[in-house]
């Protein structure tokens, strides 16, 4: 049941354990045993609600998805290139402390578990934008703009782009407003 309140606590119990435990070592060195005695929950409870330790990292980090669909949308009227909206520059500045964990499940270009849920959710809310707004070319603007952000933030992740948290915020931010702006092609 999805919607009962045990069911979620125990999620986030096991949510909650797995980032404790991924402060400490890498993903691929927590064990099941380790991650269910610090959630305080049986074995069997764990396999109740994720089949493996990939998808409960995948539930874990979703957060730092919708987090990011959210910065992305947190500014009304017409976006200043120079200014990020704060929420962008916060999400950013959140990331290191769970960087290794997200690295594991973003791999550079953005692919990777996390990288499909993060294509899902930011196309789908680019792309809804877009449609109400009545602005051309949504589903290839949404797509576009998906593949820059999840590209940039997992090489950013994985060191391939230097840059400060405030730093990348403004660089992909000038990126996706340059995108947005972007005359739909003339297909005729």
């Amino acid at each position: 049941m999805p919607d009962d309140p045990r069911t979620e606590r125990t999620r986030a119990r096991l949510r909650g354990a797995l980032l404790e435990e991924c402060a400490s070592r890498p993903l691929d060195e927590v064990s099941v045993a380790a991650l269910v005695r610090r959630a305080g929950v049986g074995r069997a409870t764990f396999y109740l609600h994720y089949a493996d330790l990939e998808a409960l990292s995948v539930d874990a980090c979703a957060e730092i998805v919708r987090e990011a669909v959210d910065a992305l949308h947190a500014w009304r009227g017409v976006p200043d290139p120079a200014a990020p909206p704060p929420a962008l520059t916060a999400f950013f500045d959140r990331l290191p402390q769970h960087a290794g964990l997200y690295r594991t499940l973003l791999r550079p270009g953005g692919g990777g578990p996390l990288g499909l849920v993060l294509h899902q959710e930011l196309r789908a809310r680019s792309r809804a934008e877009r449609t109400l707004a009545g602005a051309p070319e949504p589903d290839l603007i949404a797509t576009a703009v998906t593949a820059t952000f999840a590209g940039i933030l997992a090489d950013w992740l994985h060191g391939l782009i230097e840059a400060t948290p405030a730093g990348i915020a403004g660089r992909v931010w000038r990126l996706l407003i340059a995108l947005h702006r972007a005359p739909g092609p003339d297909w005729t």
